[in-house]
């Protein structure tokens, strides 16, 4: 390897091979296109009809690129997992049940690891849908439906690595992925229960009733509490408000940090005037089952960092801020 010539390396010459790659693996992609026909839909059949999961399998890049396949699947309404073919034949060909769909990766078609599952999937009853370079090849020959990534020139100068070929094998798993997804009606909802750790699934499966403060941490006094008072209220519970409400624990208006800012200004005692007098008396409010997401948006919407929870009788039953929502990864 010559490190001299790494460290002399032209920028014009490191761009054009960058450009090239990318106008090579595009050209790969675009290709796919007219290629997705009878046999992509009975593709789509398969694993729609599966009573099972769809095992997906390969070696080397195939196999890298068939974990990803596996893995979009799954999160996109279709059971799905990666079996490493190597693997297979040592013990792990019992992950394959009745009801399964395989599908198998190779760019030649010809990969021995794959090629010898052949008689055990077909005693099995296995459906087997190929992706392959090579119509031709022994796997796209066996099975049910082949989907061809042939490419006209893989990227590497050497013509060694593959590279416009696991291109084209990633997004014809997409095309297949997302395929399945639109047939099964797959929702967001549906995406967020399969991500409930990621951003998304936060903002569409946690709701306020699951961040809001509750019981000793709400910041409450009644209508006749002096202000002096309902500032330590507010002071205490650091929420920024406190909550009005009557002697049945429903919502009668609230007092905030702005509202303290305008008596201020007016001059009022805070020793002699009731909260009441000086409260807000339509304040923002949420329910419960409301999502997070929502209470973020009504901030927004409205200009204000926090938020009374109550429910369908105006009941007070929890209150939460800005400060909430980011620690719950809804912001």
């Amino acid at each position: 390897m010559n490190t001299a010539a790494h460290s002399t390396a032209d920028a014009q010459e490191l761009l054009a091979a960058g450009r090239r790659t990318i106008a090579i693996e595009a050209k790969a992609v675009a290709e796919l296109g007219a290629r997705i026909d009878a046999s992509f839909a009975h593709a789509c059949r398969l694993c729609l009809a599966a009573e099972g999961r769809v095992v997906v399998t390969g070696m080397g890049k195939s196999g890298h690129i068939g974990g990803k396949i596996a893995a979009t699947l799954a999160s996109t309404g279709t059971p799905a997992f990666f079996l490493h073919a190597a693997e297979a034949s040592h013990g792990d060909l019992g992950m394959i049940a009745r009801g399964d769909v395989v599908l198998v990766i190779s760019n030649s078609g010809e990969t021995p690891e794959l090629v010898n599952l052949l008689p055990h999937l077909k005693r099995l009853g296995t459906p087997i849908i190929a992706i392959t370079g090579n119509t031709g090849s022994t796997l796209a020959r066996e099975a049910q439906a082949n989907l061809d990534v042939s490419v006209a020139e893989e990227a590497c100068p050497l013509k060694l690595a593959p590279t416009a070929s696991t291109t084209a094998t990633l997004a014809m798993g997409d095309a297949l992925a997302i395929a399945l997804l639109e047939a099964r009606g797959f929702t967001v909802e549906d995406f967020a229960r399969s991500h409930p750790g990621g951003t998304l699934g936060r903002k569409l499966l946690l709701h306020v009733g699951d961040v809001m403060r509750r019981d000793d941490e709400l910041p409450r006094v009644s209508a006749t509490t002096l202000l002096a008072a309902g500032l330590l209220e507010m002071s205490r519970k650091r929420l920024g408000l406190t909550a009005i409400v009557d002697a049945a624990g429903r919502l009668e208006g609230v007092f905030t940090d702005g509202d303290l800012r305008r008596v201020l200004d007016r001059q009022v005692d805070l020793h002699t005037t009731p909260i009441g007098t000086v409260m807000t008396r339509t304040p923002r409010t949420i329910g419960p089952q409301a999502l997070a997401a929502e209470a973020v948006h009504l901030m927004e919407l409205h200009g204000i960092t926090a938020l009374l929870v109550v429910d369908p009788a105006q009941q007070l039953v929890g209150a939460l801020n800005i400060h909430d929502l980011l620690r719950a990864g809804v912001v």
